[in-house]
Order: structure tokens, then sequence, then C-alpha cells
């Protein structure tokens, strides 16, 4: 998610700044107040997605990014922004963020949903050959986004997708559905995955989700905005 930055010359990098002035710096902010970077844990008892890390960076001149990672919110922001920049920045992308998570969210629904949504995916591309018993929202998929069990025709969704656009929950869906038939990643899989038409996009939205946890946890400004 980017905001676009009013009045950008008043917040330029003068040619006196001191070089540590413009250095890369991250420290971690929870919504109420400042935390260092060491101190990032979220407060006993409360949302982890209420810590937010801000990262500044001397190359970010007119945006600011904000998007989620490790179970914390990331705020990319130019170095030159002044603290009362930071906060006032830092509030409005987190606000940003939030609803556009919980309208993801409320459009997606429940297990029951879920469900409909899968054999609704199977008849529109896989012929309604796949035929699921179950398919439900899980927690503890935090390095798959969704499993199959063939035995017994469950399918389970990691609940971190729940954030991210409809087409993607909809591509990990046909992926798990597509294992019904064939269990391996064989030619034949991926020829069933790709009749979803938007599948290769859906891959590079989640490799770029991938790519922001790595880069992102380095500072790198490269990593993609997640939010639209």
């Amino acid at each position: 998610m980017h905001g676009p930055l009013p009045d950008a010359s008043a917040r330029s990098a003068s040619a006196g700044t001191p070089p540590a002035a413009a250095a890369r710096a991250a420290r971690a902010v929870p919504m109420a107040r400042s935390r260092s970077a060491d101190d990032a844990a979220p407060v006993p008892g409360g949302d982890p997605e209420s810590v937010v890390e801000v990262r500044r960076s001397a190359r970010r001149r007119r945006t600011v990014t904000a998007y989620r990672e490790s179970g914390r919110t990331v705020v990319l922001i130019p170095a030159a922004f002044s603290p009362a920049e930071e906060r006032r920045w830092v509030a409005q992308m987190v606000a940003k963020l939030q609803t556009r998570e919980e309208r993801r969210r409320r459009s997606l629904g429940g297990d029951d949903e879920l469900m409909a949504r899968a054999r609704a995916l199977s008849v529109a591309h896989l012929d309604g050959l796949a035929e699921p018993a179950s398919v439900r929202w899980v927690d503890n998929q935090q390095r798959r986004w969704g499993s199959c069990t063939p035995a017994d025709r469950s399918i389970r969704l990691s609940s971190r997708l729940q954030t991210m656009p409809e087409y993607v929950v909809d591509y990990v869906l046909v992926h798990e559905l597509v294992h019904l038939l064939e269990p391996g990643h064989d030619e034949r899989f991926w020829a069933l995955v790709a009749r979803y038409p938007r599948a290769e996009r859906a891959r590079g939205f989640l490799e770029g989700v991938e790519l922001a946890n790595t880069a992102g946890a380095a500072g790198e400004d490269a990593a993609p905005d997640l939010v639209d």
C-alpha cells in the first residue's frame, strides 16, 4: 500500500545532512508507544499484529509501504521523515491495512463458505471431479499455504491467506483440490492446476510474499508492496 506524500520537497534531505541521519534505521513501534528493535514482541495477551516495525531508507523518497511479515506489521518510510511525520503515516497506513484485511476476512467467511467455494471451483475448473469431504481454515500452518490428505479427502488452508486477495485463496484451493486427483506434482498435476486462469499470477503473488519475508528482514526496499 503506497501513500502519496504532500509537499515532498519540504522533506528532501539537504546536502548538509549527516550520513548517519540518512542511513537506514529500523525500530519496532506498537500502536500506542515506541519500542526498540530488540523489544519487538507483542504485549502479552495482545494482538501480535499490533507490533509495527518502522524501516527508514535513504533511497525511499515519495512513498510509504505497509505489509505483514512474520506476525508483525512493517512500514517502510523515507529516511528524511520527522518523528511527527513517521507517527502520522504509520497510523494511517496501519489503519488502511487493517481495514483492507477485515474486508477480505468477511468476504471469505468461515469453513462452510470455504467448502462451498471449493466445490464451486471444482465444478468450474476440474469438471466437478475433485470432491473434498472437508475444507477448513487452520492456524497451525506457518510454512505452508495449504495441505491435502487424499486418503480422507480433507483440505486445510492456512488462516494467513485470509488477508490475501480472493484469487490467491482460490488458487491455493484449486491446488489442493487437484491433489485429490493427482497426489504428486507431476505434469498432469500442473496441467490441471493451470485450468485456473489466474494460477500464474497467484503463484507470483505468493512468491512475492515469501520474498518480502526474506528481503524485508534484511531491511531491503525491494520488498514488494503487498497491499494495493
